[in-house]
């Protein structure tokens, strides 16, 4: 059974009495095919209105829902012969953070992204996309590589932060941090990254410092967390959807900033409604963003990027 969000509720009751209609179908004790089309067509424009208004507050309840297809979903339907490649080399592997080498339309990439995990188990293995230290140095390692061999490295951003324990404190997190985000700057090979849902902190930055940033429509990227901002500026997290609609984190705002490159648009109702169009669309644009960086050589691709992040600061 489909579940729903609050604001999809209007969709849901719709859609619960087409399925109703269609079991009494089903029985052969009525026709009522002309009710089923006319309730579809009403869901569909339902659904359409729905989402041509969000609010940011609610973009980040679509952004993070669980349905909504994740890394290791894009990297199985867009990337053939993917090896992905475990730890660090210093401490251990991490598995919120997932990387390796496979090929992109016929192409050898590096593909390092977040990976929520969608189920109770998975989730807990991929501690919910929020990486440890040795998650970013492993990003390190596999940049490194891809650079010595002139490989691409496509990004998939997915994730509410880095991981905050204090275990990931004492192994420094924030100087793993920092080093990745300095790797993907130093990059000689085309970099491009796709905030998939969740781009959140430096634990999204860290990965998504490339030369060609794109963004799913209904995900969001922002500095901190709506709650994590209502809970610093008025000490009281229920202010969490004042919080989003003032920090701008929509795809909207972030073009609008010159922060992300381009929006890529997800079927009506949302990613986790189709995910394979959903998935596709993502595909079409990572390609045209690789073939626009081909031409470059190493140091046009690092002036680039570097351009790119310096205009942010003089734009706003």
């Amino acid at each position: 059974m489909r579940s729903y969000l609050d604001f999809e509720k209007p969709v849901g009751e719709l859609e619960q009495k087409i399925e109703e209609l269609r079991a009494m179908q089903a029985s052969g004790d009525v026709s009522v095919a002309d009710e089923i089309e006319r309730l579809e067509a009403k869901a569909a424009q339902t659904l359409t209105e729905l989402y041509e208004n969000l609010t940011p507050w609610q973009k980040t309840q679509v952004a993070r829902w669980p349905t909504r297809p994740h890394c290791l979903d894009y990297v199985a339907a867009l990337i053939t012969d993917f090896t992905p490649l475990a730890g660090d080399r210093k401490f251990g592997d991490d598995e919120a953070i997932v990387g390796g080498f496979g090929r992109f339309r016929g192409e050898s990439v590096c593909v390092i992204g977040q990976e929520k995990g969608s189920t109770t188990e998975s989730r807990l293995k991929h501690n919910f996309g929020m990486a440890r230290p040795e998650g970013y140095r492993k990003a390190v390692r596999l940049m490194d590589m891809a650079d010595r061999f002139g490989i691409p490295v496509i990004a998939l951003v997915d994730t509410a932060g880095a991981y905050p324990g204090i275990g990931a404190e004492e192994r420094g997190q924030a100087e793993a941090i920092a080093r990745s985000t300095d790797a993907c700057l130093m990059l000689g090979v085309p970099n491009v990254a796709v905030i998939l849902g969740e781009g959140g902190s430096g634990g999204a930055i860290a990965i998504a410092t490339a030369n060609r940033v794109l963004m799913l429509e209904h995900a969001i990227y922002s500095v901190i967390s709506p709650e994590g901002a209502a809970s610093i500026l008025w000490h009281d997290t229920s202010k969490a959807q004042e919080a989003a609609t003032n920090m701008k984190i929509t795809a909207e705002d972030l073009m609008r900033f010159g922060v992300i490159d381009e929006i890529v648009p997800e079927p009506v109702g949302g990613a986790h409604r189709d995910p394979a169009a959903a998935i596709e669309a993502t595909g079409a644009a990572i390609g045209n963003a690789l073939a626009g960086l081909s031409g470059l050589d190493r140091d046009a691709v690092r002036r680039q990027r570097r351009e790119k992040f310096l205009n942010i600061g003089r734009v706003l």
